[in-house]
């Protein structure tokens, strides 16, 4: 029987994995019409509504079919293009003195990808993306979480709090560097309340993780 403590942080990290695994589905694609039949049950919408977040009426009402198109105009005319989108990769939001970190595979573009080489959970093969776009950088994390989980219920203590520091190193070292900067863009732009509401609720959530890593890692 697992001990009671390493329980309750075996259910925390799957929670948060399975937060990061909602997040990374938003911005890894144009939502499909079963994401958004999943985020129209009851339970996540109460989620939704205790975090003060509202997808709009459009979310509620809209078949399906018809939500799904006018979402994936609207994500292509955010994270894709042509012209004026935002890019939704790290090297692109950051200022680190040096052209070259600025550009897509450029040097930060290495260092996530050697960052998570180095953890044992490189980028898929299938993955068609860069290792620094928000999608692989949040799944990244969210593989890190289960892996976590299944340490405390393994009752593995060591191996779960350095998976901690891994994450509190990722979050500190990646994601607060540029993703609040990146939603605040996101919610800036966006004209659909989906977007909005998840950018806004991915910026409180990368806040959280700081605060929460800092605080037990």
């Amino acid at each position: 029987m697992v001990d009671a403590r390493n329980a309750e942080m075996a259910e925390l990290a799957t929670a948060r994995a399975n937060v990061y695994g909602l997040l990374t589905a938003v911005f890894q694609e144009e939502p499909s019409s079963s994401f958004l039949t999943r985020l129209k049950d009851p339970e996540i919408l109460g989620v939704f509504e205790a975090l003060g977040l509202s997808l709009g009426d459009d979310f509620q009402d809209l078949p399906n079919d018809r939500l799904h198109e006018e979402l994936a105009i609207e994500f292509t005319r955010l994270f894709l293009g042509p012209g004026g989108h935002i890019s939704p990769h790290e090297s692109i939001h950051l200022d680190r003195g040096s052209a070259k970190d600025a550009d897509l595979w450029g040097q930060a573009t290495v260092t996530v990808k050697r960052f998570m080489e180095g953890a044992g959970l490189a980028v898929e093969d299938d993955f068609s993306g860069m290792p620094d776009h928000i999608s692989a950088e949040l799944e990244f994390m969210r593989k890190l979480c289960e892996f976590e989980a299944a340490a405390w219920t393994r009752e593995e203590e060591d191996t779960a709090l350095n998976c901690q520091q891994v994450q509190k190193r990722f979050v500190e070292e990646h994601l607060i560097q540029w993703v609040p900067s990146f939603c605040d863009k996101v919610m800036d732009m966006a004209r659909m309340p989906f977007f909005k509401e998840m950018a806004k609720a991915t910026k409180g959530f990368v806040d959280y993780e700081r605060e929460n890593l800092a605080n037990s890692a």
